[in-house]
């Protein structure tokens, strides 16, 4: 990775200003606090963001609402623009907008996206996405303070922050997780073991059940013979009861029988006592009928009589008619006469020839009508009596006709019973004949009876013998149904027995496979604590241990560049720098200020050498920034940097210093300064 130029809006020192950095060495030259640094944290920022210690704050301008970086790059012969905005809202500082450009196509997206696609463009291990940007730190750029910290801190936890760098902090990691499971394992392990202390009590509680089971079968078998003995018991008494019923019945069948014939003779005894009396009213309607005279002559003239009577009421009924038709003629005529006479009385001329109508016209008239009326009068009068007359002659008709037809009915009954009497005779004979079968009935019926008597009085013993039969079926019944109820008692524990065995071999089949999967456990605690811990603990050691003498002997080599010869440096199993005179080790406190940047320096390159060999794909190998790596050296010390710098064999080295003399060690010179607290570029020139 190549850093071609950087832009920075309203950044610390910076208000607007553009940085171009060419191949090579570059050296950021000013005096302190003129923002060399700062351009340093704003490429930091444009690769990865706001760290998660990082505020906002530390980077945008005083008194600015918004700030924001432009990187421009080139990894691997792509060209690559970052941009990072940073906006104040009320009292907060937050990354507003992202961005990053690849051969001048554009992405937009969130902080994370943003770091996610810059660190596959810089081929660091998906496991740095996570972290802070301590890859970019310790093989790019580190502050010396920082360095000198790491080189101060205690054993255990630069040993932990070198895992971290070199990424195999995996392996302390799995220790520690086969640690946990471990102890988690261990602890599952008591835990079943709790439970399996049961597990012979359950096998002596089976044993026990299992015995018991045993018992109860063979109690069943017993209690299912007296069953079916009970039952045999109960199954001949009930035949016998069946073959008692059945002599029951038949009497109970006789009975009916009886009852029946009993109905017969009454019937029959009905009967005869019916047909009697039968005889006896038809011999006495035979001799009443035979003093009854009929004369068919009288009968004739009666019926001539009623004849004639019929005809003559006809011929009043139409006579009487037709005087009330002549009657009701003459009223509506009176009407007529009345109107006529109503109307001359007000007529004043004739209708006809309209001349005037005198009063003598009108009495000749009125005389007329009156004539007229006096004669229909008349009429009336006369056509009323007749019809009186005619109306009396009808009742007396009538009255006769009644009494002649009295005669005629008492005539045609004694016709009807002088013809009834040979049909009478014989119904007579047919009655006596029916009587006399009714009587021979009767008296067989009676001999059917008594016969059913004694059949009955035969089969009486059998009621009593039945109903001790059935009394004693129904104890043996009982006492099948109370053994029944014993059986399926039984039958009932046998099952409760049964299910409680079930249980406890499924309880003992789960303590069993419980207890295999606590020796796996165990065995498998065993494996991981004693062999596959010790597994990862050595190849954790190995793999240091290689690191570290790769370390300590680039370490050595950079120190002796660095100090005077009668110094001589190597690191220790933790990493820690080890200084020693003629011999003798020196503690680190007693190193002068300059010797201390040193150590700093030599650990730092030597750390970035180690982390590039190890992760020889990283797009970051070729770029070294070191800020501010001569603080406290010596004349002597600043003359041998040139060879650092010569050895460092790196496409882009970036030096942050304001020594003038680094300006002749390197190839080009970028110069800052502040004018009214704000950093510009004095001068850009080609160094040494």
């Amino acid at each position: 990775m190549i850093i071609k130029k950087i832009r920075l809006e309203n950044i610390r020192s910076y208000e607007s200003q553009e940085i171009e950095f060419p191949s090579g060495s570059v050296l950021l030259s000013g005096d302190i606090g003129c923002g060399k640094t700062s351009v340093l944290l704003a490429i930091e920022f444009a690769l990865f963001g706001l760290q998660p210690s990082q505020r906002g704050s530390s980077l945008l301008k005083n008194g600015k609402k918004e700030g924001r970086v432009v990187l421009e790059l080139d990894i691997n012969g792509r060209s690559v623009v970052l941009e990072r905005t940073l906006k104040k809202t009320g009292k907060n500082i937050t990354q507003e907008g992202s961005s990053i450009s690849i051969d001048n196509e554009r992405f937009e997206g969130s902080v994370t996206e943003i770091k996610d696609r810059v660190l596959q463009l810089l081929k660091y291990p998906s496991e740095f996405s996570k972290k802070t940007n301590i890859l970019y730190k310790f093989t790019v750029y580190t502050p010396q303070e920082e360095m000198k910290q790491i080189i101060l801190e205690s054993s255990e936890t630069r040993l932990n922050t070198l895992r971290y760098i070199f990424g195999i902090d995996k392996y302390k990691r799995v220790a520690e997780n086969i640690d946990t499971f471990a102890s988690k394992l261990r602890e599952d392990i008591r835990n079943k073991e709790g439970q399996l202390e049961n597990l012979e009590e359950l096998n002596k509680r089976l044993e026990e059940k299992k015995k018991f089971l045993v018992e109860l079968h063979k109690n069943k078998e017993s209690e299912e013979r007296i069953l079916s003995e009970k039952k045999q018991a109960a199954k001949k008494i009930e035949e016998e009861v069946h073959e008692i019923e059945a002599k029951v019945r038949e009497r109970e069948n006789l009975e009916k029988e009886k009852e029946k014939a009993s109905i017969m003779l009454m019937n029959k005894e009905e009967a005869v006592v019916e047909l009697k009396s039968q005889v006896r009213r038809l011999s006495q309607e035979i001799e009443e009928g035979k003093k009854i005279t009929f004369d068919e002559k009288k009968l004739q003239e009666i019926l001539d009589m009623i004849k004639k009577n019929k005809e003559s009421e006809r011929i009043n009924q139409e006579k009487i008619i037709q005087f009330y038709s002549q009657l009701n003629s003459l009223r509506e005529r009176k009407k007529e006469m009345d109107i006529l006479r109503d109307k001359i009385s007000r007529l004043k001329s004739c209708p006809t020839c309209l001349q005037e109508v005198n009063e003598e016209y009108k009495n000749n008239i009125f005389k007329k009508i009156e004539y007229e009326l006096l004669g229909m009068a008349k009429k009336s009068e006369e056509i009323e009596q007749q019809k009186i007359y005619v109306s009396e002659s009808l009742d007396s008709l009538r009255k006769e006709t009644s009494l002649l037809e009295q005669n005629k009915s008492e005539e045609e009954i004694k016709k009807i019973k002088s013809e009834n009497l040979k049909e009478k005779e014989s119904s007579l004979l047919e009655f006596e004949r029916k009587k006399r079968q009714a009587e021979q009935d009767t008296e067989m019926i009676f001999k059917h009876m008594k016969r059913l008597e004694g059949e009955i009085e035969s089969f009486s013993k059998f009621n009593e013998l039945f109903q001790h039969k059935k009394k004693e079926l129904e104890e043996k019944i009982f006492e099948e149904r109370r053994q029944e109820m014993k059986v399926v008692g039984i039958n009932k524990e046998i099952f409760f027995i049964d299910s409680q065995i079930n249980d406890v071999e499924e309880q003992i089949k789960e303590k069993k496979k419980l207890k295999e999967k606590v020796e796996y456990f165990k065995s498998l605690e065993d494996w991981l604590s004693d062999k596959f811990l010790g597994l990862v603990l050595f190849t954790e050691k190995n793999v240091m241990l290689k690191l570290k003498d790769e370390f300590s002997k680039l370490f050595s080599e950079w120190f002796s560049i660095l100090v005077p010869e009668s110094l001589t440096a190597r690191l220790d199993e933790t990493f820690s720098p080890i200084i020693e005179q003629q011999g003798y080790e020196i503690s680190y406190n007693y190193l002068s200020g300059g010797e201390r940047t040193s150590v700093a320096l030599a650990y730092r390159l030597a750390l970035n050498q180690v982390i590039n060999s190890l992760l020889s794909k990283i797009m970051t190998r070729d770029l070294i920034i070191l800020d501010e790596p001569t603080d406290g050296f010596s004349e002597t010390q600043l003359d041998k940097m040139r060879d650092v710098l010569t050895q460092l064999n790196a496409s882009q080295l970036i030096l942050v210093s304001h020594e003038a003399k680094i300006e002749s060690f390197v190839e080009h010179i970028i110069k800052l300064k502040k004018e009214n607290n704000i950093t510009v570029i004095e001068s850009n020139s080609a160094g040494g």
